[in-house]
């Protein structure tokens, strides 16, 4: 099994690797390294790569190839795609930071600019939904955007656990409906099937059922024009996440949006 192969897997080498990596405790190669070639232009260049193409079509020796040298020679810089990509993770999370520690205002103004800053962060990286998060890895770009949202619900009262839950609460809703928003706009390519296509097809079987009247409600849902829209509810969700929180805050604690 090749070291592509293995991306996917972390054992405890390759997680202090990244973490090495991640936060600068580790030195770059001295024996005969590429001139110009650093870990930082690596991770820049899987970055383009799977921007374009998804984490799936990712490989060392496809970023070994853009780079000009080959793929042993890389892997001197950056150990497995598993490391490569918890690097990638990392440093797209340094593209908002100082726009989200300038954020000004009360929890909410915070809250919604972090919830559209990780939105348009989904959707220039589609590839970030791909990554598996059930154990984050904590490099130091990841770690102070949490820290900077963290503030936002700072001082209203609430328990740490609270506080977090929050954050996770708002960074939830986001990626869910990312993912479902990118999979429709990538849905064309990745069936063959056109929207109009594939809503001409389900009118063959769902039809007969809308004229005898035995959906109603969907019926009138559609017959609004509804559906249309059904993957582009980002605002209303967001607002209606943080109109949750908000009530909390103000029948607990007195402190309202």
């Amino acid at each position: 099994m090749s070291r592509d192969d293995k991306a996917g897997r972390h054992g405890g080498e390759g997680v202090r690797r990244s973490l090495q990596l991640m936060w600068g405790t580790s030195e770059e190669p001295t024996r005969g390294p590429k001139p110009g070639l650093s870990v930082e232009r690596i991770v820049r260049a899987a970055i383009e790569a799977a921007d374009a193409e998804g984490l799936v079509a990712l490989s060392m020796r496809r970023i070994a190839t853009t780079l000009g040298m080959g793929a042993m020679s890389l892997y001197r810089y950056v150990p497995s795609k598993a490391v490569l990509v918890d690097l990638m993770v990392d440093e797209v999370y340094r593209e908002d930071l100082d726009a989200a520690a300038a954020v000004e205002g009360d929890w909410r103004t915070r809250l919604e600019a972090f919830g559209r800053q990780e939105w348009a962060l989904y959707l220039r990286h589609p590839w970030l939904l791909q990554v598996a998060q059930g154990r984050p890895m904590f490099g130091p770009n990841s770690m102070r955007s949490t820290d900077i949202v963290l503030h936002a619900v700072d001082g209203l009262g609430l328990t740490e656990d609270e506080m977090l839950g929050a954050v996770v609460m708002v960074s939830s809703f986001v990626a869910g409906l990312a993912k479902t928003t990118i999979e429709a706009t990538q849905a064309t390519e990745r069936t063959g099937i056109s929207d109009d296509e594939w809503w001409e097809i389900q009118g063959e079987y769902v039809g007969p059922a809308v004229v005898a009247g035995k959906l109603p409600m969907l019926t009138k849902v559609g017959e609004a024009g509804a559906f249309t829209s059904m993957f582009d509810h980002f605002e209303f969700g967001l607002q209606r996440v943080l109109d949750g929180l908000g009530l909390l805050i103000q029948a607990r604690y007195g402190k309202g949006p």
